[in-house]
């Protein structure tokens, strides 16, 4: 099962995009600490989020709840990829009942798959 759960600080404003499928996406670039004190930088993006997930500001502190995913694209005549995460939920991590309640979520469903 790929379930990711993030804790970290938007780096910068969600930037909007909505694709030529109409779907609407926000992108998001998350700094999460390690457990050596270092920082790393993830990639998020939320397919279709609610209206307010865009007033987000930088230096946010956040919970995402999503799954990893690796996409390639061509430009410039190269083949690229990118590895991200697609948001289920991002809840801002001062609004913790909402927070362990996205959690949550993402935990039943571990618990739900079969071994």
């Amino acid at each position: 099962m790929n379930v990711v759960v993030l804790h970290g600080t938007l780096t910068q404003v969600p930037q909007e995009r909505v694709l030529s499928s109409g779907e609407r996406l926000l992108a998001y670039e998350l700094r999460v600490r390690r457990g050596d004190g270092r920082a790393e930088s993830v990639p998020v993006v939320w397919p279709n989020p609610p209206a307010p997930a865009a007033g987000l500001a930088e230096g946010t502190a956040v919970v995402v709840v999503g799954r990893v995913r690796r996409r390639f694209f061509r430009t410039g005549g190269a083949t690229q990829s990118r590895t991200e995460v697609v948001a289920d939920a991002v809840v801002a991590a001062s609004q913790r009942a909402r927070a362990r309640t996205a959690v949550g979520r993402a935990v039943a469903a571990l618990e739900e798959e079969p071994p």
